[in-house]
């Protein structure tokens, strides 16, 4: 494994990238915390809840974190029908992260202790919206919500849409000083370094095999320990292999991107007979931002 590697300041709020070449293997580690606190304050959601939206960041974050081009975006939504959570959406843009959910109390209340997610979501589906503007391009993957976890769901996705051997693991611990979520996403590429012969997809190729059981070792509370560090966690993972390549770090934010300006500019957009019918009686456009639960009054 590659030496002197620098350690990720804290461990927290970051995304870590790295390849394992000699097995075609990219993968992102991240672990959130103060950055999710803020998050989850919005809203005072129940325990079960939080940490559903939690597992959805940390998807987010190393999906997110896959996206090279600048200004590029990833957004997550599950819509529901029928179930407690209503709808649940996050996305990621150069490191910023934001999410939030909406949910039916008295049907919670009702839940007990059910938390799969056909209880939670009922016959819902998982969209995972890549926006690149740099070239125009926008695309969208549609899964079912199925399966133990969202994680679950989001490798259903990736064999699904993109083909993409993938193996994830995701974990969130909530404590007196906070909460912490940690996750691992490792894939097989099918395209090798340059001047190697271009791979098939295989699910069952020994390459894949390989590290798909290293990764799935990894226990939860590795996962969510603050004094472990990411590169202790791929040492322990990885350190037989010929070399492990720390590609890149990325610091997390909160990245609501609600203003008075931006929503001026949204208005905007709409007939004037539109923004009308819009305002109070004062002539005031109040808008209510679901990210960050703050009103912001629109003067037209």
């Amino acid at each position: 494994m590659t030496e002197h590697m620098e350690p990720i300041q804290g461990g927290l709020d970051r995304v870590l990238g790295f390849t394992i070449p000699d097995r075609n293997v990219r993968g992102r580690f991240v672990r959130l915390g103060p950055v999710l606190d803020e998050i989850l304050a919005a809203h005072e959601y129940p325990p079960v809840l939080k940490q559903l939206l939690a597992e959805a960041l940390v998807l987010c974050a190393l999906m997110g974190g896959l996206l090279k081009r600048e200004g590029s975006q990833l957004t997550i939504q599950a819509q529901a029908q029928g179930g407690v959570v209503e709808l649940l959406v996050c996305d990621y843009r150069e490191g910023e992260l934001r999410g939030y959910l909406k949910h039916d109390p008295e049907r919670f209340d009702e839940l007990g202790a059910a938390t799969d997610l056909q209880s939670l979501f009922g016959a819902g589906h998982l969209a995972i919206t890549f926006d690149l503007p740099e070239t125009g391009e926008r695309y969208q993957g549609v899964v079912p919500l199925e399966g133990e976890s969202l994680s679950a769901a989001m490798e259903e996705y990736f064999a699904r849409s993109e083909q993409v051997p993938t193996r994830i693991r995701a974990a969130v611990q909530a404590g007196p000083n906070g909460s912490v979520a940690g996750g691992l996403l490792v894939q097989h590429l099918a395209d090798g370094e340059e001047g190697r012969e271009r791979l098939h997809v295989r699910m069952d190729h020994p390459e894949w095999e390989h590290v798909s059981i290293l990764a799935g070792s990894l226990r939860a509370e590795e996962l969510v320990d603050p004094e472990l560090t990411p590169e202790e966690i791929l040492w322990r993972l990885f350190h037989e292999e010929r070399e492990v390549r720390i590609s890149e770090t990325m610091p997390l934010t909160r990245g609501c991107r609600c203003s008075v300006v931006h929503f001026e500019e949204v208005l905007a957009r709409f007939p004037k007979e539109d923004r009308r019918d819009m305002q109070d009686e004062n002539g005031i456009i109040l808008v209510d931002c679901a990210f960050c639960s703050r009103e912001f009054p629109i003067q037209d």
